[in-house]
């Protein structure tokens, strides 16, 4: 696709400091070996390079790293605890499967976690807040409109979602809310996929986004969870959809 071009493109100035990766929130910028792998691979499975269901191979990546495979199998559990993969008995490991029952469960904490982040952030509005919330709402809805974008769109909300989390001034509920969204990339990805979704997607972002600005936190609260619902219902639909056919 190609890249955007004009206003909508000052997100970037932002944007550029999140990556949707493990560990990317980590203080400590060196990885150890098993850190690198496991970034490596979810970067892999969170980008759709492989699927889910897809077998995660001890000895393919121990000789692609050129490690031993207790790395790898350090790496593989890293991965099980961030909900990317999981290990079954006998079988070894295999990407995370994308089940509409998982999704729920994400979804109502994400949603709760979220609203302690939109509250916090309610209570004094900083000017940069408002103008990164405002180029992102922009980016968005330049992205809603390109047929192709989904997974971009997708990548942009994340993003700007824990450019808000880092705001709120709490770094514990910062790194739960990062990591939970991480697992739910892929199902976003799914329900974000339309033109139709992305365009209501977008205006209800821009609404919470004049409800801050108007200091109606109710307002901004209610319709984040809104907006949360109806992507994750989307992406359901679409997974239920997938398990008939």
């Amino acid at each position: 696709m190609k890249a955007l071009d004009g206003p909508a493109d000052i997100f970037s100035r932002w944007e550029g400091a999140v990556a949707f990766r493990l560990f990317a929130d980590q203080s400590d910028p060196t990885l150890t070996v098993p850190e690198q792998i496991a970034a490596q691979v979810g970067d892999r499975i969170l980008s759709g390079r492989m699927a889910p269901g897809e077998r995660i191979g001890e000895q393919e990546l121990a000789d692609e790293f050129a490690v031993s495979r207790g790395p790898v199998r350090e790496a593989i559990r890293m991965l099980e605890r961030e909900g990317l993969a999981t290990v079954l008995a006998r079988r070894g490991a295999i990407v995370t499967e994308l089940t509409a029952a998982e999704l729920k469960e994400l979804l109502e904490i994400r949603a709760g976690l979220f609203e302690l982040v939109a509250r916090k952030l309610a209570v004094n509005p900083s000017a940069d807040l408002l103008a990164m919330l405002d180029a992102g709402v922009a980016r968005m809805q330049v992205l809603a409109q390109v047929p192709d974008a989904g997974d971009e769109y997708a990548e942009t909300t994340y993003r700007l979602l824990i450019l808000c989390a880092r705001q709120c001034g709490n770094s514990r509920l910062q790194r739960m809310l990062t990591a939970l969204s991480l697992q739910t990339l892929r199902y976003s990805k799914l329900g974000l996929a339309s033109v139709a979704r992305r365009q209501r997607s977008a205006d209800l972002w821009q609404q919470a986004t004049q409800a801050l600005r108007a200091g109606d936190v109710e307002r901004m609260v209610s319709l984040t969870r809104l907006r949360i619902e109806e992507s994750g219902q989307e992406s359901i639909r679409q997974l239920e959809g997938h398990a008939h056919d």
